[in-house]
Parts: structure tokens; sequence; C-alpha cells
């Protein structure tokens, strides 16, 4: 068990990072009620009273790792839409940094997407606020090309949907990320443009 008899002296803030790192994989590897607090202490190269010390409970380590892997989510895809220019700028960036992030972080996505919601309330209560700020984020871009506050929130949770969808399928995959985003831009793209201008679907008459 390397490090825990007689653990590096470092901050407070990089030990609970390395502390939050082994946790995030045991408890993708694992599951919330397999992983153990030794085990993650042992990946961690330091003692479990120190893990309890620092970070609390199992259920409070298991939120800690819920809100910092959702929180560096979010800052990629804010980050990479930052500096473009136009709409579909803004969306090829944010597609591409959310399905990078989960084909870079598979321990985060599972965490997130599998694990965190599999057990309810408290900590799917915690991935659906993550997800709704990505829904805000995403509305605010469809503002901006004047659909109304309605059109922009369901075309926001239709396109945050299927972006949950794709990065699960390319996760299982291995597609790169440009690929699935360029599935997603195919889809969705010109579906925008003409709703956006007015147009809208119709059943065939009869």
């Amino acid at each position: 068990m390397t490090g825990v008899a007689n653990p590096k002296r470092l901050p407070r803030a990089v030990r609970e990072q390395q502390m939050l790192d082994a946790a995030v994989r045991v408890f993708a590897d694992r599951g919330y009620h397999g992983a153990s607090m030794d085990e993650v202490a042992e990946l961690a190269g330091v003692s479990k009273p120190m893990v309890y010390l620092y970070l609390g409970s199992k259920e409070d380590l298991f939120g800690a790792c819920i809100r910092r892997e959702a929180a560096r989510l979010m800052e990629r895809i804010t980050s990479a839409v930052h500096d473009a220019a136009t709409i579909e700028c803004r969306l090829v960036s944010g597609f591409e940094a959310f399905f990078g992030y989960v084909a870079e972080h598979k321990d985060s996505w599972n965490v997130l997407y599998h694990r965190a919601r599999a057990l309810g309330p408290p900590f799917a209560d915690e991935v659906d606020r993550a997800r709704h700020d990505i829904i805000d984020a995403v509305t605010g871009l469809v503002d901006q090309r004047g659909a109304s506050a309605g059109e922009a929130g369901a075309l926001s949770h239709a396109l945050v949907g299927a972006a949950d969808a794709l990065a699960e399928w390319a996760s299982r995959t291995g597609e790169p990320a440009t690929v699935t985003t360029a599935r997603l831009m195919n889809l969705v793209w010109i579906g925008i443009e003409r709703q956006i201008d007015g147009a809208s679907w119709r059943p065939a008459s009869s």
C-alpha cells in the first residue's frame, strides 16, 4: 500500500484532488455500493482516516465526485464555445468538447451517466442540476437566432438528449468526437436553420 504509512506532505487541496481521482475510478469500476473506502484510500496512497477527515463519509465522497466531474464537463463546454463567432460554430465546438470529454474521461462519464443516475436522489438530483446547466447554455445559443422561449427550451432539451444518447453510443464504439459531432450536426443543423426561418413540418394529407 504505497504511501499510506508515511505519505508525502502535500497541500490539502492537492491531496483532496488525488483522493477524488481515486474515488472516481473506484466508483466507476465498483458502483456506489460495491466501492469501499479502503480501496479509495489505497489507490490514493493515503490512510482511510485521512479520506474521512478530508472528504467525509462515503456518501459525502460520492457527492463530491459528482459535483467535481459535472463542473469539469461544464467548464470544458463553456470554454470551447466562448470564442466561437456563430451559433453553428458554437454548437460544433460545444458538441466536440462534450464528446471529447466523454471519450477522454470514461470513468467520469460512467459515474455521472450510470452510477449516480441509478441511485436516485440525492445523487441523481446532482446530475440533473448539471444537465440543466448544460441545457440552459444551449438555450442561450438557440435564443441568439430569434427562437421563442418555448421553442428554444424544447429544442435545447432535444439537442442535449440526442447528445447524451450519442455520447453513450460513442463511448461503447470508440468513435472519435469529431465524427460523432458530425453525426449530430447532420441530424439537427438543417432542421434548426429551417425552423428558425419559419418552416415547420406538417403531416401529409390523406
